[in-house]
C-alpha cells in the first residue's frame, strides 16, 4: 500500500487512537505493525472476528486479557541459562493465572463467539510450573520448605539470632549510661552500640563507624563479635540455598519456553482484537460487506476523527460509473468526502469496523493513490500546482484497475485553461486503466466533461441558498452551481443588474464584431466587491461583506463556475476583428476614458482604464487589481464607463485600496503628521 497515501489520509492518527485501547506490549506491537491487507478471505474473517468481539464486550462481562507485565523480559531470557529472581517468578505466576482465567472465559463463550473463542484452545495452562513456583515462592520470597538444606540453615540462623538478641539486650543494659541513644544500630549488616565518643575506652570492642558530628562511635562489643561472625556465615549459606532453588525453578521454566511463547502470542492477538472491538464501540462502527469489483456504497458514513461533528455521508461508486467528479463551495466538504472514503477504505482493509450504517459496502483495492496537499488535514490549504503534478506522476506509476484514486482540486494552482485540459487528460488516462476515481474541482469544463463521458458522474456538495452556508451533504447525479448572483443580490446589488448579469452569462455581450469572454476570479469589468451602492461607505461595507463570503463559499471566489461562456478561446479571425488595425485606429476609435472597460486581446483579459492616454499612446489599465500601461492599439472598448458607473461616481473606489481611501479622506479634512499614501510602481507591457 502506498505509504504517502496513508499519511495524507491520516492513517497514523487512527493507529495512535487504536493504540490507546491495547494493554499489552504485544498488542501494541500489532497496532504499530498494522497495515491494509488485500486478501478478501482474510479480511472477511478479520472483520467478522472484530464484530464478534465487539458484541462480547458490549453485552457481556469484561474480558480478562492479561497485561503481560514483566513477561517481555522473561520470554527474551528463556533458554539463555538466566537465573530468574523471585520477582520474575511472581510475574510468571500472575501470567499463568490470567491465562487460565482467559481460557475458562473463552470456553464459556464458545457458543456465542465461536470465532473468537477458538484462539484460546491453543493456549497452555502450564499447571506443573505454576504449582512448583507456588510451592517454593510466596509473597515474593523463597519459603523455608523450598529445600531441606534451606530449612536447616534457616533454623540455625533463628537460633543464633535469638542468642545474639539476648546478648545485645544485656549489653544495652550494662552500657546504658554511656549510650548516645537507647537503641541498636547496624553497620555493614552487623549490630553495633551507639557509644558517646568520650566513653569509647570503657567498651571492649571494635569501632565500625562514627557519626557525622564525631560525637558518637558505633562499636561492636567483643562479646557479640563471634556470634555475629557465625550469623554472617549462616546468611551466606542461606543465599546459596535460595539460589539453588531459583536455579531449579529457572531450569523448569525453560522446559516451558514454547508454551510461554504460544501463550504470549495468543494474548497479544486477543489484545489486538479487543482493542479493535473497543475502538469500534467508541466509533459506533459496524461490520460491512466486501467485494473486489470496485463497488463502494456508504450509508451515513462519518470520518472517524470527526465523529458526530460531521454530517453523515451517503456515497456510492462502481456500478454505473467508476469516476465521480464533485463540485461545491469552498469549506463545503469536498475534501472531507475524499478523506472519508479513502480513510474508511484503508480502515476496512486493516480489519477495522468503520462508522457507517448497516448495508454499507467496500471494495478491496490493491492500492490507494491520493493527491491531497502534503500535510493537508481537513482545515489546511491546497497544495501547489507543482506538488499536484508530482503527485499525479506518482499516481500514474501505480494505478491499475484495482486502484482507488483520490484527487482534490483538479486544475488548481495554474492557468485555468491549461489546468482544465490537463485535468481532463488525466481523468481519461485513469479511466483507460480501469481505476476507481473520485475527484473534486471548481471548473465547469471538468464537470461538463463528466456529464457527457460514459463511466463518469457528477456530484455536488449542497448549499443553503437562504443562509449562504454549506450543508456538507453530497448529492450524486447533479453538478454544483455557482451562487455568485445570489450572494451579490443578498449583499445589495440591484436586482436589475443581477438580471443583466444573467443575460450576459446566457447570451454573451458583444460590441460590434468584437468577441467577449467572461472570466473567473472577479475579472469582470464590474467587480462584485467594489460596485457602487449609493456612497463610499456603502461600497466599503459591500467590500467587507464580500470578503467574509469569499472565505466561506467558492461561488463568491469563483463566480464564473456558472458564468463562464462556452467560448474558451478567440480564433485568429476574431482576434483581428477585436484588435483595431494601426491605420484604422484614429478614425474608428475615440480616446479611452477613465472607467471604460476594455478588452486586451493578446492577454485575453478585460480591465478598467485608470489613466488617460499619454503622448506615446499608452493607456493605464487595471487588470485583477494590478496596474499596467498598454498601448491603445492593443485593446478595444468593451463597455463604456457610462454603462458601468453613475456620472458622479468616485472612481477611487475602484482604483484605490480601502486603506488609501480612508487616509485620503482624513487628509482632506486636516493635516495628519506621518500619514502618507503609498502607490505601487506601474508595470510596462
Amino acid at each position: 500500500m502506498n505509504e504517502k497515501a496513508l499519511q495524507r489520509l491520516e492513517y497514523d492518527k487512527i493507529k495512535e487512537t487504536l493504540m490507546e485501547h491495547a494493554i499489552s506490549y504485544v498488542g501494541k506491537k500489532h497496532v504499530e505493525q498494522m497495515m491494509p491487507m488485500t486478501s478478501s478471505k482474510v479480511l472477511r474473517k478479520k472483520l467478522d472476528e472484530v464484530a464478534e468481539a465487539k458484541d462480547l464486550i458490549q453485552y457481556g462481562a469484561s474480558v480478562p486479557i492479561p497485561s503481560l507485565e514483566g513477561i517481555e523480559q522473561i520470554v527474551s531470557l528463556l533458554g539463555t541459562g538466566y537465573v530468574f529472581s523471585e520477582k520474575d517468578f511472581m510475574h510468571m505466576t500472575q501470567f499463568m493465572t490470567s491465562v487460565t482465567q482467559l481460557m475458562k472465559y473463552m470456553a464459556s463463550k464458545s457458543d456465542i463467539a465461536p470465532r473468537v473463542s477458538t484462539y484460546a484452545a491453543s493456549m497452555h495452562p502450564m499447571s506443573k510450573l505454576k504449582s512448583e513456583i507456588e510451592q517454593c515462592i510466596r509473597h515474593g520470597q523463597v519459603v523455608d520448605a523450598a529445600s531441606k538444606d534451606l530449612l536447616k540453615t534457616r533454623k540455625r540462623i533463628a537460633v543464633f539470632e535469638e542468642r545474639l538478641k539476648g546478648k545485645l539486650d544485656s549489653l544495652m543494659s550494662k552500657y546504658r549510661t554511656i549510650l548516645q541513644e537507647n537503641m541498636l544500630s547496624t553497620r555493614n549488616g552487623r549490630y553495633v552500640l551507639p557509644i558517646k565518643k568520650e566513653y569509647r575506652k570503657q567498651v571492649n570492642g571494635m569501632v565500625l563507624d562514627e557519626s557525622a558530628s564525631g560525637q558518637t562511635v558505633y562499636m561492636e562489643p567483643t562479646e557479640v563479635s563471634t556470634l555475629q561472625f557465625e550469623l554472617t556465615a549462616l546468611r551466606s549459606e542461606e543465599e546459596r540455598e535460595v539460589t539453588k532453588v531459583l536455579m531449579q525453578l529457572s531450569a523448569l521454566a525453560e522446559e516451558f519456553t514454547h508454551e510461554f511463547q504460544i501463550n504470549v502470542e495468543t494474548v497479544g492477538a486477543y489484545d489486538f482484537l479487543f482493542a479493535k472491538a473497543k475502538y469500534a464501540l467508541a466509533l459506533g462502527a459496524k461490520n460491512v460487506q466486501l467485494n473486489e469489483d470496485g463497488v463502494v456504497l456508504l450509508r451515513e458514513a462519518r470520518h472517524p476523527l470527526l465523529g458526530k461533528k460531521m454530517v453523515p455521508l451517503n456515497f456510492q461508486i462502481g456500478r454505473k460509473y467508476k469516476s465521480l467528479v464533485i463540485t461545491g463551495p469552498n469549506t463545503g466538504g469536498k475534501t472531507l468526502t475524499l478523506k472519508t472514503v479513502g480513510l474508511l477504505t484503508i480502515m476496512v482493509q486493516s480489519g477495522l469496523l468503520v462508522p457507517v450504517q448497516e448495508g454499507s459496502m467496500f471494495s478491496i483495492f490493491s492500492n490507494i493513490a491520493v493527491d491531497i496537499g502534503d500535510g493537508q488535514s481537513i482545515e489546511h490549504a491546497l497544495s501547489t500546482f507543482s506538488a499536484h503534478i508530482h503527485n499525479v506522476i506518482e499516481i500514474l506509476k501505480i494505478t491499475n484497475d484495482s486502484t482507488l484514486v483520490l484527487i482534490d482540486e483538479m486544475a488548481s494552482g495554474t492557468d485555468p485553461g491549461e489546468g482544465v485540459g490537463l485535468s481532463i487528460a488525466i481523468l481519461e488516462e485513469l479511466q483507460k486503466r480501469g481505476a476507481t476515481v473520485i475527484a473534486t474541482t471548481h471548473f465547469n469544463e471538468i464537470k461538463n466533461f463528466a456529464s457527457v463521458t460514459p463511466g463518469f458522474q457528477n456530484a455536488r456538495m449542497e448549499f443553503d441558498a437562504e443562509t449562504l452556508q454549506p450543508l456538507y451533504r453530497l448529492k450524486i447525479g447533479e453538478a454544483g452551481q455557482s451562487y455568485a448572483f445570489l450572494i451579490a443580490l443578498k449583499l445589495g446589488i440591484p436586482a436589475e443588474m443581477i438580471e443583466r448579469s444573467r443575460e450576459i452569462t446566457a447570451k454573451g455581450f458583444s460590441s460590434g464584431a468584437q468577441p467577449v469572454q467572461i472570466y473567473t476570479e472577479k475579472e469582470e469589468c464590474v467587480g462584485i466587491d467594489e460596485y457602487p451602492q449609493g456612497d463610499q461607505e456603502q461600497s466599503d461595507q459591500m467590500q467587507d461583506d464580500t470578503e467574509v463570503i469569499d472565505g466561506v463559499n467558492e461561488a463568491a471566489a469563483h463566480s464564473s463556475s456558472e458564468t463562464q461562456m462556452s467560448v474558451q478561446k478567440v480564433d485568429d479571425t476574431e482576434t483581428e476583428q477585436a484588435e483595431p488595425t494601426e491605420a484604422a485606429a484614429p478614425a474608428l476609435q475615440k480616446p479611452f476614458e477613465i472607467g471604460d472597460c476594455v478588452f486586451i486581446s493578446y492577454l485575453g483579459r478585460t480591465g478598467i482604464v485608470f489613466a488617460a492616454e499619454d503622448s506615446k499612446g499608452n493607456v493605464g489599465v487595471m487588470i485583477q487589481n494590478q496596474k499596467y500601461k498598454i498601448n491603445k492599439k492593443r485593446m478595444a472598448l468593451h463597455i463604456e464607463k457610462k454603462e458601468l458607473y453613475p456620472s458622479d461616481y468616485d472612481m477611487d473606489i475602484v482604483f484605490e485600496t480601502k486603506e488609501n481611501r480612508k487616509k485620503r479622506k482624513m487628509m482632506n479634512r486636516k493635516y495628519v503628521e506621518g500619514l502618507s499614501i503609498e502607490t505601487k510602481r506601474e508595470d510596462w507591457q
